[in-house]
């Protein structure tokens, strides 16, 4: 039952794909940067792949590393916009001048504004789940489907 406003709800979609796609390559290239870390702990050339539980626990490491970035980025996010999505609103002139704030909460600008919020919000909730799970779950099952390919062709 909410409003779609198409213009401000793209806008919203499209901001929210630039935190998530930057959340995302934040916690490859730290699961990378623990890699060649790995290798050089253990003196392995550059190009060597590491066993399965080695990489596991890169992976694991790199997502333990990067979970309080990531929910802290979108739970400032989340509730940065709240605000605007709810369309709470103050008079801050009258709240200096009379002490009175005249908070109310919808009006006209929610009608335009909300969508975006509500866009960023919802989609920004679901997208830290992604980042924090399916991403490195995707990252190992890749890297262990390459090193197959390089067991098979060996």
């Amino acid at each position: 039952r909410m409003d779609f406003v198409v213009l401000m709800t793209m806008i919203g979609i499209i901001s929210l794909a630039g935190i998530v796609v930057n959340n995302a390559i934040v916690l490859i290239d730290y699961i990378n940067l623990t890699i060649v870390r790995k290798r050089r702990e253990l003196g392995l050339p550059v190009d060597s792949k590491l066993t399965p539980d080695l990489l596991v626990a890169c992976v694991v490491e790199g997502g333990k590393t990067r979970l309080r970035p990531v929910i802290l980025t979108a739970i400032t996010t989340i509730l940065g916009l709240l605000p605007l999505a709810l369309g709470i609103n103050i008079n801050f002139r009258t709240l200096i001048t009379e002490l009175n704030p005249n908070f109310y909460i919808g009006g006209e600008n929610v009608a335009f504004w909300g969508p975006m919020g509500w866009a960023i919000v919802f989609g920004l909730t679901f997208a830290t789940f992604l980042t924090l799970v399916v991403v490195p779950i995707l990252f190992y099952l890749i890297n262990k489907l390459k090193a197959k390919k390089l067991k098979v062709t060996s």
